[in-house]
């Protein structure tokens, strides 16, 4: 696959600074869903999960995004408002996610569920954590966390009907779809 090349303005939704793919950019990736991705950002190099924006059957083309990260924001000198030059290609080279403390935990009462964690490939690691956090409360994040830990203990690989075209960031996000720039 050829590298996809765009402009895009960033913009904030509550704290989160947000890089939202174009729509004819997006239809370039072989996926609706999660997607990993390499490219730069103002030819400054990155590697990223792109969320899809759950827009899937919205009335609108369904797309991706990411939040790029303070780091990579100083590096590329931008901040929300700015205009941004992005060349980016999907890749099968999956960064590990950031496993949250409370998933941690859990896991650390397991030895069964923490062998197979390890064993699962970091794109099964993902799933896992964007089915726990797709939640809207804490006591119902806290159940998927419990049944999380069973299905692993259970030799369960990955999370059942969960739906990976739909934005699992509750933060940016209201009923699984992308909130628009405020």
């Amino acid at each position: 696959m050829s590298a996809i090349h765009f402009e895009t303005k960033l913009f904030k939704i509550n704290n989160w600074t947000i890089l939202h793919l174009p729509e004819d950019s997006s239809a370039q990736l072989p996926s609706r869903g999660m997607t990993m991705v390499k490219g730069k950002i103002n030819n400054v190099p990155f590697k990223t999960l792109l969320e899809p924006d759950g827009r899937y059957g919205q009335g609108s083309k369904p797309s991706h995004w990411f939040a790029p990260d303070k780091k990579l924001l100083d590096q590329v000198k931008a901040r929300v408002g700015d205009m941004v030059q992005v060349t980016l290609e999907p890749t099968k080279e999956w960064i590990e996610p950031v496993v949250p403390s409370d998933v941690k935990k859990a896991l650390s009462t397991s030895q069964k569920a923490q062998a197979l964690w390890k064993d699962i490939t970091p794109l099964a690691r993902w799933d896992w954590i964007r089915w726990v956090r797709a939640v809207k409360t804490p006591e119902t994040r806290q159940k998927h966390i419990e049944v999380m830990l069973d299905k692993l203990n259970h030799g369960v690989r990955r999370p059942c009907c969960f739906n990976r075209n739909l934005c699992s960031v509750p933060e940016v996000s209201k009923n699984w779809v992308l909130l628009k720039s405020n």
